[in-house]
């Protein structure tokens, strides 16, 4: 295994007053006109979206970047949606790749293909989800970058499909989980932390998150990114997402199957006892954190020794909190490029 590096990165400094010649020099090499139609392009939200069948899903998904660039995959997490993504996605189609931002099951234009699919949202379904994607549009390999589900969606396919996976940036490391490890009870202080799993457990819970998801969400965020000043505009461009028939069933699923309060599908569950094994990551591997991350997450000397490729960890600092690539799209950005880049 490489030794673990950790790097610091500020805010201020990626968004000073040095940021364009910074972004010319480290994104790609790109010259100064360059850099100027990117930085318009990013404050841009995406075009049309695209479908697709794949696998049990109807997804829908974003496309930027030329065709027949290398591709990058970038995952989503709850409750948010692909916009995450609007300004990390131009940096990366402007440096060449070919950028797919997909929805999740539950969320935005993805719609289950039938209507007695159950609507399951265990990990490796949801990983599975997107190796589905993966074959439908013919794409053999990615780097692959996500925060939050989206992380642990990435982590499960690096560790279990790693001839899918080019490489691999998580926020918040190694999030790969088990039912029985996760029956152990937790301080106190870190039960705290998720509070809403437990409020998901109960019927109240699916019933409040249905009815009040809009306020619920954007609590959360707020509980998230504490020092994050999202406007109105912004988190109602991701709530949409969130109006998805399936999103409340995906949802609810997915905090009860952690718990072992729901059952999985037997077709997963051979995937479920090599991830219950903490299999190790192999594939070269950035993991990122914000030094304001409100949301639970594991110290980075925990997870450290489970990737054994070329590794290292970010800490960015600015008051980050949990929505990386939307509070440091550029910080973002770089990590793809540079551990896909070598």
């Amino acid at each position: 295994m490489t030794s673990a590096k950790t790097l610091q990165i500020s805010r201020r400094h990626l968004l000073g007053a040095a940021a364009a010649t910074l972004a010319a020099s480290q994104l790609g090499g790109l010259g100064a006109g360059t850099a100027r139609a990117q930085g318009r392009a990013a404050g841009a939200g995406f075009g049309p979206l695209k479908q697709v069948a794949a696998g049990r899903l109807s997804v829908g998904y974003a496309e930027a970047g030329p065709a027949d660039g290398p591709v990058v995959i970038l995952l989503h997490g709850w409750p948010y949606d692909i916009h995450s993504f609007t300004e990390v996605t131009p940096l990366l189609a402007a440096a060449g790749y070919r950028v797919i931002v997909p929805y999740l099951a539950g969320y935005g234009t993805t719609r289950f293909r039938s209507d007695t699919t159950v609507r399951n949202g265990q990990q490796s379904a949801i990983a599975a989800d997107i190796v589905a994607l993966m074959d439908a549009l013919g794409i053999a390999q990615a780097a692959i970058a996500g925060y939050d589900w989206g992380a642990r969606t990435a982590d499960i396919i690096a560790a279990l499909w790693p001839e899918r996976c080019r490489s691999l940036v998580s926020v918040s490391g190694y999030l790969i989980g088990t039912q029985q490890g996760n029956r152990m009870p937790l301080p106190p202080k870190a039960e705290l932390q998720w509070w809403y799993q437990f409020y998901f457990a109960t019927e109240r819970g699916r019933d409040g998150y249905a009815k009040n998801r809009y306020d619920f969400n954007r609590l959360i965020w707020q509980l998230a990114s504490p020092q994050w000043k999202f406007s109105d505009a912004v988190y109602d461009r991701s709530a949409a997402a969130f109006d998805n028939p399936d999103h409340v069933d995906i949802v609810i699923h997915n905090y009860r199957w952690r718990l072992g309060l729901a059952d999985g599908e037997r077709q997963y569950d051979a995937l479920e006892r090599r991830l219950a094994a903490s299999p190790v990551i192999t594939v070269p591997t950035i993991t990122m954190e914000g030094d304001a991350n409100g949301a639970p997450h594991p110290d980075p000397a925990a997870y450290a020794k489970k990737f054994t490729g070329r590794y290292q960890h970010r800490l960015i600092t600015g008051g980050i909190g949990h929505n990386m690539p939307q509070e440091a799209p550029r910080a973002f950005a770089q990590a793809v490029l540079d551990v896909d880049r070598g």
